[in-house]
């Protein structure tokens, strides 16, 4: 049984795999395209091995059957890896966004490929060795078979490994059951790792005199899987942004992501960790942007409409978004992000009543809004469907079974649609400019792949991965009285925009900068605003 299973995890569960490898390999090697079936089988002869004892064998086989017959469809329809960062992702995934990935194509590979052969091993009888040297010496021999058959392949195709390996690294990064290996990597370090000592940064932060005498007012936006590439903004020959288009965006064109997915980008954007130093634990160990702006004295709030703030709001005011609420807005799985302008506006008002029944002044305020943005594959969710603009659309979440266009068509809607929710928000702030000094600024966390090369969605490998995952659109919505109360150059900020290259590792820095927080954890390098003040 350990063998039967061995060679099915590397010949078919292991299939995206030896497709890639066949795929990289020189004409003529036909023979090293055919050995990874091989080379793998003998790894899991060896691995499995090591678990094949009673009341062990059948329970962990079971778990991986399941699991890996998820991960191959996965692999082979999206082109997902599961590496530490994707596990990270799923774990921190909620049920909505869960759901969203369950279709009749990913049920049928799952149940062809992990139900059937779990139900084919949870019956079959398995006997244990009549006696313990007999039992060790068949474990030692079959043992031995597996390494005889991986040092086989080692030796007539080492060359072949070495130079397919070197050139393709993220290569080891699809091995099924890998993600096995990587869940346990995750637990570990989220659950069982001692957290390291909390360090509060910006602790001496304190706001600068604005030119005017009102307090500020600015909305961070922050986008959902919003790729640089299909904004009108950032040159696509769609006007995906007609409803901003005329209210004076500011939009700058080159910009990376710190991660390919939100567990990993949202956490960094927010850090004053860049993308060549962050790792998750160092960034939950020390405040993050929105707590340096509190320690000035800021009232800091983040809603949450996407299932997840992955600790970034966690203290501060936060207030999740319940898909359940009584709202039309929303169907009990998910809300449009009309429903965070609603709250913005509530907000505000009750802001401004409170202040003009208790008689004192308004205080600074800084709000986060989280989207769900164009979270797919699910992506006609995400826009009511008098906001589509652009069709046919894929209105199904195996969208491999659509043609190009009409993934194009829905994602662009989506595109379009957090367009129309910008300027709602902004119309809101108007409604305050009287009061005061209001400015939005709008990032995404990441991108999205919509086909190109044979991968959809995100999640993959940053150092593989495609620019559609990793150029993210960044916008800056800053009236004339805001630049002005903030000595800063607007006509500055619009040529940097223009011409320079910045990444999430700016966020931190400008937001602050913009704010008018000054702090030591500043670095006026990463500062968009520090060469646009005026003095």
């Amino acid at each position: 049984m350990t063998c039967i299973i061995a060679v099915y995890f590397g010949l078919v569960l292991n299939f995206p795999l030896i497709r890639k490898i066949y795929q990289l390999s020189a004409d003529g090697h036909v023979l090293f395209s055919l050995s990874p079936a091989l080379l793998l089988s003998g790894c899991f002869m060896v691995i499995f091995s090591l678990f094949a004892f009673r009341f062990v064998f059948k329970p962990l086989m079971i778990l991986l059957l399941l699991t890996s017959s998820a991960a191959m469809y996965a692999m082979l329809k999206y082109n997902v890896m599961f590496d530490y960062g994707m596990i990270e992702n799923i774990f921190e995934t909620n049920s909505g966004e869960a759901i969203s990935y369950i279709s009749l194509s990913s049920i049928g590979y799952i149940f062809i490929f992990g139900v059937l052969p779990s139900v084919w091993l949870y019956r079959t009888k398995l006997t244990s060795s009549p006696s313990f040297t007999k039992a060790l010496f068949r474990r030692v021999g079959f043992v031995l078979v597996g390494l005889a058959i991986v040092g086989a392949m080692v030796l007539f195709f080492y060359k072949d490994y070495a130079s397919v390996g070197r050139n393709n690294k993220y290569l080891n990064k699809m091995i099924i059951p890998a993600h096995i290996y990587n869940t346990v990597k995750y637990l570990n370090r989220r659950y069982f790792t001692e957290k390291l000592t909390f360090n509060p940064i910006g602790q001496d932060a304190q706001l600068t005199v604005n030119m005017n005498d009102k307090p500020t007012l600015m909305v961070v936006v922050v986008g959902e899987t919003a790729r640089a590439q299909d904004m009108a903004y950032n040159g696509y020959q769609r006007n995906t942004n007609p409803y901003t288009e005329n209210l004076g965006m500011i939009a700058l064109q080159n910009v990376s992501s710190c991660g390919t997915a939100t567990a990993h980008s949202l956490p960094c954007m927010f850090s004053s960790l860049t993308h060549d130093n962050y790792n998750r634990e160092a960034a939950d160990a020390q405040n993050n942007v929105l707590d340096v702006i509190k320690a000035a004295g800021v009232d800091v709030t983040w809603f949450e409409n996407d299932g997840g703030d992955k600790d970034v709001g966690s203290r501060i005011n936060k207030i999740d978004i319940s898909p359940s609420e009584p709202n039309p807005l929303c169907d009990g799985l998910s809300c449009y992000d009309e429903i965070l302008v609603e709250k913005l506006s509530q907000k505000l008002q009750q802001v401004s009543e409170a202040s003009a029944l208790s008689g004192k002044s308004l205080e600074n305020e800084f709000i986060a809004l989280h989207t769900i943005g164009s979270h797919g594959p699910t992506y006609w969710q995400r826009y009511p469907a008098d906001k589509a603009l652009f069709g046919p659309a894929c209105r199904r979440s195996d969208i491999e079974n659509c043609s190009d266009q009409e993934i194009v068509n829905v994602y662009d809607n989506t595109i379009a649609y957090t367009d129309f929710v910008l300027a709602k928000t902004i119309n809101v702030l108007k409604e305050y400019q009287d009061k005061y000094n209001v400015a939005l600024v709008y990032l995404s966390d990441h991108g999205e792949s919509l086909g190109e090369s044979g991968m959809y969605l995100h999640g993959t490998p940053y150092s593989i991965a495609p620019s559609q995952q990793t150029h993210v659109p960044w916008l800056m919505w800053l009236p004339q009285d805001f630049t002005e109360a903030k000595a800063v150059d607007r006509k500055c900020i619009v040529d940097h925009a223009m011409n320079g290259e910045y990444s999430h590792d700016n966020l931190f820095h400008t937001l602050l900068g913009l704010y008018g927080v000054s702090t030591s954890v500043r670095d006026p390098k990463l500062d968009i605003t520090t060469d646009c003040k005026i003095s």
